[in-house]
C-alpha cells in the first residue's frame, strides 16, 4: 500500500511540475542582456546575449497607462534605471500578450520592480503577484505620499483598461497639475 501511495504521489508531483509556468523559466532563454528600449513603466526590450530581442513584463508590478498622470515621470524613471544597462532576468512566465514575465536585477543587485514601487511609480498587481516586499514598499510609498500617491485615491491602471474596454472615456478622471 505504501508503495501504491508513493507512487501516485511521485506522479502527481511529477505532472504538477511539467504544468508550472516555472517550466517556461527553465527555458533557452538567456538569464541576461542589454536593455535597448523602454516601453512603458514596467515593459521594456532587451537584446539578450544570443542577440534576440524579447519584451520584458516586469513581474509584480502595474503602471501608469499612456494618458495617465505618472506615466512619463514612471517611463522614464524605468529609463534611467536600465536603458542601456546590463540586467539579469528571473525568469518567472508568460503574460496573456506573449511578454515574458521577469524580476530584472542590474549588476549591482538593484530589482527594478522593487525600484518602482519604492519611487510610488508603480502599483503592487496583487492579482498576480503575492510577493510581501512589493507589498510592503507600496505601503511605505502610500505613507510617504510618493510619486503617485500624492493623490489620496489614484486611479489603478487595471481599472483603467477595464473602463476603456467597456467604451467608457477616462481623460476627465485625471488632475494633470501633478506630473
Amino acid at each position: 500500500m505504501k508503495k501504491i501511495v508513493h507512487i501516485y504521489l511521485s506522479t502527481i508531483l511529477l505532472i504538477c511540475s511539467c504544468n508550472s509556468q516555472n517550466d517556461y523559466a527553465s527555458s533557452n532563454i538567456p538569464s541576461s542582456g542589454k536593455v535597448i528600449a523602454i516601453v512603458d513603466g514596467d515593459t521594456y526590450d532587451i537584446l539578450l546575449d544570443d542577440d534576440r530581442t524579447i519584451r520584458i513584463r516586469m513581474e509584480g508590478i502595474d503602471a501608469p497607462e499612456k494618458g495617465m498622470p505618472f506615466y512619463r515621470v514612471a517611463k522614464d524613471y524605468l529609463g534611467d534605471l536600465c536603458f542601456k544597462k546590463r540586467i539579469r532576468l528571473e525568469i518567472t512566465g508568460k503574460d496573456n500578450h506573449d511578454r515574458t514575465l521577469a524580476f530584472s536585477y542590474r549588476d549591482d543587485g538593484i530589482e527594478l520592480s522593487h525600484q518602482m514601487i519604492k519611487a510610488g511609480l508603480a502599483w503592487h498587481f496583487k492579482k498576480y503577484s503575492k510577493d510581501s516586499t512589493l507589498s510592503n514598499l507600496e505601503i511605505e510609498a502610500k505613507n510617504l505620499k510618493r510619486g503617485l500617491w500624492i493623490d489620496d485615491n489614484p486611479m489603478q491602471p487595471w481599472r483603467n483598461r477595464k473602463l476603456h474596454k467597456e467604451g467608457i472615456s477616462t481623460k476627465d478622471s485625471f488632475n494633470f497639475d501633478k506630473p
